[in-house]
């Protein structure tokens, strides 16, 4: 009986195709971990970049509630919707944006101190989101307010507004 010698290039294909080499190996697992990999993103990217215009969520009309659930110089945070709700000490309101302008991180009410805190650079605003020390450059923006004919306060978070300081136009009464 005669036997054939082959070199890895005269080896018969099924031969070829059946052994996984440690390359192959190699090679499918990397791809497999970058499909998921780009799936998950993929996923991901789409969750952060929906719409979420709905009513009642953050990019809408938001109903805050009746106005004398918020007492005159009060503070209100709506957290999930991204603002405070300021009622001022003559009873209008004014709802701002809970983003700082300088670096975009979330700021806290001390109500101890009757201040914005900035937990990135110590910055500090007062109750209607004027800058009170460097580095911020500006004042918090702010979201429109409307109350309607049943005494009902609702904040717009669909048109957010960029100010450089606060003005008492900026407030809204009841009529």
């Amino acid at each position: 009986m005669q036997t054939k010698a082959y070199t890895r290039a005269q080896a018969p294909q099924e031969e070829q195709a059946s052994s996984l080499t440690r390359r192959n190996f190699l090679v499918l697992g990397l791809g497999a971990l970058t499909t998921v990999a780009a799936i998950e993103t993929g996923v991901a990217g789409f969750m952060f970049l929906r719409s979420r215009s709905l009513e009642g969520e953050f990019g809408g009309v938001i109903k805050a509630g009746e106005i004398e659930k918020f007492p005159p110089g009060s503070v209100t945070e709506f957290p999930e919707d991204n603002f405070f709700l300021v009622r001022a000490e003559d009873g209008g309101f004014l709802a701002v944006y809970q983003r700082c302008p300088h670096l975009g991180c979330t700021v806290n009410w001390n109500a101890e101190k009757s201040r914005f805190l900035c937990p990135c650079h110590a910055s500090s605003f007062d109750m209607y989101g004027n800058f009170l020390n460097q580095p911020v450059p500006r004042a918090l923006d702010y979201f429109p307010v409307s109350i309607d004919k049943n005494a009902v306060v609702r904040v717009d978070t669909s048109n957010l507004q960029r100010r450089e300081s606060y003005s008492p136009d900026q407030l809204t009464y009841a009529s």
